[in-house]
């Protein structure tokens, strides 16, 4: 049973005044210890946890003192004499004696224990003679309601509190021993009385240490909850960097490929242009045949530095600087069949507008590609470019009636290979577009190159 009216627990000791039963066992007759560090502003509870400590070392000996001076002032009104304050006097010594021993035996026996236990009752046994011979001297017996459980083990906490409410029952009903069938009633009821609120403070502080319990496992819970959030933020930040690094090198990856795209669709294509003009121009013995295929050559020359040029600035081809898409493809048709010398038709069907810029590069380049594999692989003595504006889509069809292939089949990259299907499916996969091929040994080769239909922002 906790002493009356002093719930435990941290928030239980600022609010009473007095020190809770979990303190009181730690604190034991002791002041708390310090840090090596002294601290120039002790909180609150260090402050009412030492004036406790005052108490109970001090307080003792001053209600001692208290109830000896108004023992001695109703002496005669209790009839109390010279032999009984010769008996009280030899007690007072002892009880100042005791006090003062506990004073220095609790700073090296803090808790409950045998020693404690020894003091409590023997302090008891002192206050009820003491009581008995005047019942003033009943303010010192009141120290067992504040020491129980800083002296005594749990179990003994009811019995030590029961014997205190017999001697402030005593001392209530008019000094021990009650005289009379009225003295005894009397003293039962107010040993009711006391056993009656030490229950009801009993039962307060259980609860108020039942709520500072729930307190407690709250806020471990959440600082339990806190660490993993803050473990979850950590671990967050270390996946957003991993991201972003994988991000960053996907990135790098990409532009390379798109580099490497860029640079075989303008240079590469350029100087395979050339190549093959130089070529006529050494085996012919024409010099008006050599002179338009020079012209040709360094046409192409001239084309393949701008994209060069283009390439290194934004990468946006050449003939989509002035020229809308189907102004550009339109050329690109016409010039691809000009330099080759197969017939080359282009045609655009439905309404035909400004698109991101990114979607006509795209499209311009996998014709581009489309039309080089054409010259170099299909042998086609027709071809035919077909680009659709439709709801919601652009389809680019690249038509031939060459010599076709097996489209299942692995095909074999060599040193001068270009990077053909591959390469024109990876740019439209890059802007969220498609691309199917069709072809048999034989049948020619159709190329659809269908993207989302995103106009200019500017």
């Amino acid at each position: 049973m906790p002493r009356p009216g002093t719930p435990d627990g941290p928030d239980a000791t600022a609010a009473s005044g007095r020190p809770s039963a979990r303190d009181a066992r730690t604190n034991s007759g002791r002041p708390p210890a310090r840090d090596a560090t002294p601290t120039t502003a002790p909180t609150p509870t260090t402050l009412v946890t030492e004036r406790w400590e005052l108490f109970h070392r001090w307080g003792p000996l001053v209600l001692l003192a208290f109830g000896s001076l108004l023992s001695a002032a109703t002496a005669e009104v209790v009839g109390m004499g010279w032999d009984a304050w010769a008996v009280a006097a030899g007690l007072i010594v002892a009880a100042t004696g005791l006090q003062v021993w506990w004073i220095g035996a609790a700073r090296s026996r803090p808790g409950p224990s045998r020693s404690g236990t020894a003091y409590y009752f023997l302090r008891w046994a002192l206050a009820f003679t003491l009581s008995w011979l005047n019942p003033f001297f009943v303010f010192y017996a009141v120290t067992g309601y504040f020491g129980s459980e800083r002296l005594l083990p749990h179990r003994l906490v009811p019995v030590g509190l029961f014997a205190t409410a017999v001697v402030m029952a005593g001392a209530q009903a008019g000094g021990l021993p009650p005289h009379g069938r009225i003295g005894w009633v009397v003293f039962g009821a107010m040993l009711g009385v006391n056993v009656g609120l030490l229950t009801v403070f009993a039962h307060i502080a259980n609860k108020e240490e039942e709520r500072t319990r729930f307190q407690e496992r709250t806020i471990d819970q959440l600082e339990a909850a806190n660490a993993a959030l803050q473990q979850a933020l950590d671990e967050n930040a270390a996946l957003h960097a991993q991201l972003l690094l994988q991000a960053r090198e996907a990135g790098v990856a990409d532009e390379r490929r798109r580099l490497a795209a860029e640079i075989h669709d303008t240079i590469a294509q350029g100087l395979t242009g050339i190549i093959a003009q130089l070529q006529v121009v050494a085996n012919t013995p024409d010099r008006q045949l050599a002179r338009e295929h020079l012209d040709r050559a360094t046409g192409l020359a001239r084309h393949s530095l701008g994209e060069a040029r283009r390439s290194v600035h934004n990468l946006a081809p050449v003939a989509l600087e002035h020229d809308s898409l189907p102004e550009a493809l339109g050329a690109t048709v016409a010039e691809w069949g000009e330099r080759t010398g197969v017939r080359a038709d282009f045609t655009v069907t439905g309404t035909d507008g400004p698109l991101h810029e990114e979607i006509e590069a795209t499209l311009l380049r996998i014709a581009e590609e489309a039309l080089s594999n054409a010259a170099r692989h299909a042998a086609a003595t027709r071809v035919g470019v077909t680009l659709s504006y439709m709801a919601g889509e652009v389809t680019l069809d690249i038509r031939d009636d060459g010599r076709g292939f097996d489209p299942l089949a692995r095909a074999t990259r060599t040193r001068t290979g270009g990077f053909g299907l591959t390469g024109m499916r990876a740019r439209a996969e890059r802007i969220a577009g498609t691309l199917t091929v069709e072809s048999e040994p034989g049948g020619g080769t159709a190329v659809s190159a269908r993207v989302p239909l995103v106009g200019d922002e500017h």
